[in-house]
C-alpha cells in the first residue's frame, strides 16, 4: 500500500499532469474520426438542403460520404489542434480536479459526491480557457470539405488575420465551450468517482478493470446527454455561418434559442450518436489511463 502522505504535493501534481496528459493524447488519437463526424452533423443546418450542399443523414452516411469524396485521411482532419491542446488541457483538468477536491469537502473527512461534482465543474470551466482557441481552429478544419488538407498553422493564421484573437476571432464561442466543458465534467467526475466508491471492487484484475470501464463509459455517456446543446451551439458559433459574410450565431443563449426556434428541439441534440460513440468509450479510456498511470507513477517513483 502506498503511503501518499510521504509524497510532496508538487510531486503528486507533476504525476497528475503526466497522467492526465497521457490520457488526453491517447483518447484523441483513437477517437478523432467520431469527433469529425459529430462536428459535420452539428454544423449542418436546414439551410444546407436549399443551397445544394452535401447533407448527412446519419453517422454511417457521413463516414461513407467523407471517405468517397475526401479520402480516408479526412477522418483525422483537425487532429493537430486537439493533440496540441489535449495534452495540456487534460493535464490541467485532472490536476485541477485533484487539487480542488480538498476545497469542496466542506468539513467532511472524505470527498462526497458534491465534492467530486464541484471539483469537476471547476476543472471543466478552467480547461475551456486553455482549449477554446484550439477548438476554433479544429472546427474550421473539420468543416472544410475540400479533399486537400489545409495545415493547422495556415487556418490559425487566417482566423487571426481576419478576425483577431478576441471573442470574434480565435476565442469565439468561449462561453459555449465553458458551458459544454463545465456541465460535462460536473457529471463525468461526479458520477465516476461517486459510483466507483459505491460499487464493490473485485480482487480479480480483469473484473476490476471491466468495472472501471463500465462506470467510466456510463459517466461519459451521461455527460454527453447533459452537455450536447452547448456543444451544438459551440459548433454553430465557431463553424462556417449559413450566409457568407453574415454572422448569424453569436452568443450561446441566442444561438440555442435560434436553433430551437428554426429547427426544433431535436436539433439541439444533433451529433449525439457520434458524440456518445466517442465520449462513452473515450471517457472510460481517459479515466482508466489516468488511474493506472497515476498509480504506476506513485508506486514506482514516489
Amino acid at each position: 500500500m502506498i503511503n501518499k502522505h510521504e509524497i510532496s504535493t508538487p510531486k503528486k501534481a507533476a504525476f497528475q499532469v503526466l497522467s492526465g496528459g497521457s490520457a488526453g493524447f491517447l483518447e484523441v488519437c483513437i477517437m478523432q474520426p467520431l469527433d469529425v463526424v459529430k462536428t459535420r452533423m452539428q454544423i449542418q443546418s436546414n439551410a444546407a438542403k436549399t443551397t445544394g450542399e452535401e447533407t448527412y443523414t446519419g453517422v454511417f452516411d457521413c463516414f461513407a460520404k467523407m471517405y468517397r469524396q475526401e479520402g480516408i485521411m479526412s477522418y483525422w482532419k483537425g487532429i493537430v489542434p486537439p493533440i496540441l491542446a489535449e495534452t495540456p488541457k487534460r493535464a490541467c483538468k485532472f490536476v485541477i480536479f485533484e487539487q480542488m477536491k480538498q476545497f469542496f469537502q466542506f468539513g467532511s473527512p472524505t470527498p462526497t459526491p458534491l465534492t467530486f461534482s464541484l471539483a469537476g465543474l471547476t476543472a471543466g470551466v478552467l480547461e475551456a480557457f486553455v482549449a477554446n482557441p484550439f477548438e476554433v481552429v479544429k472546427v474550421a478544419q473539420q468543416a472544410d470539405r475540400q479533399k486537400k488538407m489545409i495545415s493547422t498553422m495556415s487556418v490559425a493564421r487566417e482566423i487571426v488575420m481576419r478576425d483577431g484573437f478576441g471573442l470574434r476571432g480565435l476565442n469565439k464561442g468561449l462561453t459555449a465551450t465553458m458551458g459544454r466543458s463545465g456541465v460535462f465534467n460536473t457529471i463525468y467526475f461526479g458520477f465516476y468517482h461517486s459510483v466507483k466508491k459505491i460499487v464493490p471492487e473485485f480482487e480479480d484484475r480483469t473484473s476490476e478493470f471491466l468495472r472501471k470501464v463500465f462506470i467510466g463509459f456510463l459517466a461519459g455517456t451521461l455527460g454527453c446527454f447533459a452537455n450536447i446543446p452547448f456543444d451544438v451551439a459551440k459548433s454553430r458559433i465557431q463553424g462556417p455561418q449559413p450566409v457568407p459574410n453574415e454572422i448569424k450565431y453569436r452568443g450561446t443563449i441566442s444561438t440555442l434559442a435560434t436553433i430551437y426556434r428554426e429547427e426544433g428541439f431535436r436539433a439541439l441534440y444533433k451529433g449525439l450518436t457520434p458524440k456518445i460513440m466517442r465520449l462513452g468509450p473515450g471517457g472510460a479510456i481517459m479515466l482508466l489511463v489516468f488511474d493506472y498511470t497515476y498509480a504506476f507513477l506513485l508506486t514506482n517513483y514516489s
